[in-house]
């Protein structure tokens, strides 16, 4: 089975295409620059879907956090860009192919969901409208569609994901000396929810959504065991052997990352996997303490 990942050289992508690779699948990327197993956009645009693809999976975006971007109306366009304008590429050469691949799986993100402290949000809460990022989410997940002339009945998840958690990428790598200099701490109040996911685990629901052809709609990329920013702090700092004790208050990070960013970190969406565990994914790492001790490792 051959498998297309759109943006297959970012954290969760690296990964996703590792794991398919040594379970015997052939994996082919699409990003901006061409090089061994990698086509560009531009090809793909040009060419279609390379022959025997038999799923593609949307994973392209700039990165959200990333400290090298200021926040404003530029980086705004390049979030909505690399994520709306990837996907309606990926869904034009779907609809396109005379041989369709027979599954798409899409990417989305928790922010999806209003922040709030007490509401607890499965795959079929309402959401998409209440700040730019959800709005971003909601135009990400609207440009999945497949064109009417489509061949043929296409399976087609959508996977929202939370904050995964792996050595190799994303917040870990970021804070993991800090941390292990005892110099981590609870961001802002450390009451806000912290929808997180083992990189393991989301791959793994990727891998899920790929393979079984009773998976469809949106699954939650989240772990089932609920926590705020103070359990994770505290789970990681015990995990490293070490203090976690030194506070972030939230105007510095306002102050480092502008207000919208911030408030991705200072509030927190409390979601369940309610669809992603009924459809039979069995979690690798379901409990923050277990997870922290495997990255801690």
């Amino acid at each position: 089975m051959s498998v297309l990942i759109g943006g297959g050289t970012g954290f969760i992508g690296r990964n996703l295409s590792k794991h398919l690779k040594s379970i015997g699948y052939d994996v082919i990327l699409v990003s901006r620059r061409p090089g061994p197993g990698i086509i560009t956009w531009k090809n793909l645009k040009q060419n279609g879907l390379p022959p025997n693809c038999e799923a593609v999976v949307g994973l392209a975006g700039e990165n959200l956090m990333n400290p090298l971007k200021r926040w404003g109306p530029s980086f705004e366009k390049e979030l909505y860009d690399s994520r709306i304008k990837t996907t309606r590429t990926l869904a034009e050469v779907i609809s396109k192919a005379d041989n369709p691949p027979k599954v798409f799986v899409s990417t989305s993100a928790v922010g999806y969901y209003p922040p709030d402290p007490e509401k607890e949000y499965t795959e079929e809460s309402p959401g998409g409208n209440h700040d730019f990022l959800a709005r971003l989410a909601a135009d990400w997940e609207a440009a999945t569609k497949l064109s009417p002339g489509a061949k043929s009945a296409i399976r087609h998840s959508i996977v929202r994901v939370g904050v995964v958690l792996g050595r190799d990428g994303g917040m870990i790598q970021q804070c993991y000396i800090p941390f292990s200099l005892g110099l981590g701490g609870r961001i802002g109040s450390g009451k806000q929810w912290f929808p997180w996911i083992h990189i393991s685990d989301i791959v793994g629901i990727y891998k899920h959504a790929i393979t079984n052809p009773k998976v469809s709609g949106v699954l939650n990329g989240v772990a089932p065991e609920h926590a705020t920013n103070k359990d994770f702090t505290s789970a990681f700092a015990k995990a490293l052997h070490r203090p976690a004790v030194l506070p972030v208050p939230g105007f510095m990070m306002k102050l480092a990352l502008g207000d919208v960013r911030a408030n991705v970190i200072l509030e927190g969406q409390k979601v369940t996997p309610k669809q992603t565990l009924d459809s039979g994914y069995e979690y690798e790492f379901p409990d923050l303490q277990s997870a922290c001790i495997q990255l801690a490792s």
